[in-house]
């Protein structure tokens, strides 16, 4: 040790040490249940090293992705089992499969058109067609395709025993490789469950029973697939009712329109917000002079991000109004501000009430999930039903899509403030109010800032999106660019909303020193 101390278990002779020892083979033994000698002499062997040591477990090699999978040892069992299922494929194939399956349908398809120019040419020879010649190419030309195909299914039938062999070397490779990492995976596992009880530990019978019938039945179905195509129909097609699908979509369709029959005052309701929100924010950035806007934003970029980004903020306005994309960048920015102020105003406290009350954020995660990973136009499909076309239909969009960052953000950060901290202020006589307003939030705003800038970019990026219902702004050129293959139109407006997107950047996050 650094001190000069002498550590005790350095010398294995010592009574710590021999005492260290047994305990950890007690612990092995409870941990293994079966073979604990073996499992001691190689954990033992595996722990002495800081790298990778190779021991053999025949029986790991022999059952392979069951062993694993009994164990618990479930990150190794299926990349395993998929593995091993390709081996056996391959092996099921070359010895049992129709190789040739695919090639014989192919003929057969050929014949019947074969078949046809047949009796053509017959036709056009009794008749003393001036066709005779073209029918009679046509008739070698399939006829010689078809001998072409047979030749090719006769090849590979003949590489059966080929493909069996290797399906039968990549299989052993399997055995060998999970014999080999078996005990070393086994003791990483060893370690976890010392540290935490609830690892499962030992090979329970129903472990065991549980992960031979699912391997089984895995490579069993990919054998049968592979090797015999097209003969189990459940294997190759999900067993479906066209009129499953069918009632679901009236199912839907119905409660769309009680929705829309009894939510009218909501959704209108709604919409006056959003359009008083966002005729305001278009006053300001449309109907304001030009000159008064571009020197407010420069101004704003630096205040908060210094002198260069404020230049560089400078010329990417010049760049918008120089190739007159100026009206259009700021009906964007009036639409992007709509939707990221409600949204902010909404999250934040959202974020906050679920900060501290984990019943109700894992009650509204599932929601935000949704939210996030639903593809944009799906989820337009009932905003138009609520909301018809135009800018509130894509601001509630835009709101859906990007909304959720400041929520999950908000939760991460107030979460993340030390208790220690809090407890010192609530031992001061700081009420809720101080410890929210002078604690929690000031110490988690880097992370709130980071979810309305999340928020701000996310929303953004749907500006093209909300132009396909309605919504006016650059997005409306880049649409019409791909509509009309007008790449010009389309970069240049695409730089727009690219610059659009570094100021508003800038302007959130600041210089983040």
């Amino acid at each position: 040790m650094m001190d000069g101390t002498i550590n005790p278990l350095d010398d294995p002779n010592s009574d710590a040490a021999i005492a260290y020892a047994q305990e950890r083979h007690d612990n092995i033994r409870t941990f293994v249940r079966t073979s604990p000698e073996y499992y001691i002499r190689n954990f033992d062997k595996i722990g002495a090293s800081s790298r990778f040591t190779p021991t053999m477990n025949l029986m790991a090699g022999l059952f392979g992705p069951i062993w694993f999978g009994a164990r618990g040892l479930w990150s190794w069992a299926l990349p395993f089992l998929i593995i091993e299922a390709l081996a056996f494929v391959q092996i099921a194939r070359g010895l049992f499969g129709d190789l040739g399956a695919d090639a014989m349908d192919r003929i057969a398809s050929i014949e019947g058109t074969l078949e046809l120019r047949r009796q053509q040419l017959a036709a056009a020879v009794e008749t003393g067609s001036d066709r005779v010649d073209a029918f009679q190419r046509a008739v070698d030309g399939l006829e010689a395709n078809i001998g072409g195909i047979r030749d090719e299914a006769a090849a590979l039938a003949a590489q059966g025993p080929q493909i069996a062999l290797i399906g039968l070397g990549l299989l052993l490779i399997a055995k060998v490789a999970q014999a080999t990492v078996a005990n070393w995976a086994l003791e990483a596992r060893f370690s976890d469950w010392l540290s935490d009880r609830s690892v499962r530990s030992g090979m329970p019978v129903s472990q065991i029973v549980f992960s031979a019938v699912f391997m089984a039945l895995i490579v069993l179905a990919a054998m049968l697939h592979y090797s015999l195509p097209g003969r189990f129909d459940l294997l190759s097609k999900f067993p479906t009712d066209p009129d499953i699908r069918l009632t679901s979509i009236d199912w839907v369709e119905n409660f769309f329109n009680w929705a829309v029959l009894n939510g009218e005052a909501l959704f209108d309701g709604i919409t006056f917000v959003i359009r008083l929100v966002l005729d305001a924010l278009e006053i300001v950035f449309v109907s304001t002079p030009w000159i008064v806007i571009a020197a407010l934003i420069i101004l704003l970029t630096w205040l908060t991000a210094g002198v260069r980004m404020a230049i560089y903020s400078g010329a990417f306005l010049s760049y918008m109004g120089l190739l007159g994309f100026w009206e259009k960048a700021m009906t964007t920015l009036a639409l992007l501000g709509t939707a990221a102020c409600l949204s902010i105003l909404i999250g934040i406290p959202l974020g906050m009430f679920a900060a501290r009350r984990p019943r109700f954020y894992a009650t509204i995660q599932p929601i935000m999930d949704f939210m996030q990973t639903m593809p944009a136009f799906v989820f337009m499909i009932p905003v138009i039903a609520f909301f018809g076309t135009g800018k509130p239909a894509a601001v509630v969009t835009t709101m859906i899509f990007g909304g959720t960052p400041v929520v999950r953000l908000t939760v991460l950060g107030l979460r993340g403030v030390p208790e220690s901290v809090r407890e010192a202020a609530i031992s001061f006589g700081a009420n809720k109010w101080y410890l929210l307003t002078r604690v929690d939030l000031p110490l988690a705003s880097p992370s709130i800032r980071a979810g309305i800038n999340q928020t701000i970019m996310l929303s953004l990026a749907m500006v093209v999106v909300a132009s396909l219902i309605g919504a006016k702004g650059l997005g409306e050129d880049v649409l019409e660019a791909l509509q009309y293959a007008n790449v010009g139109q389309g970069i240049l407006a695409g730089f727009a909303i690219l610059f659009c997107a570094m100021i508003l950047d800038r302007i959130v996050q600041g210089q983040r020193k």
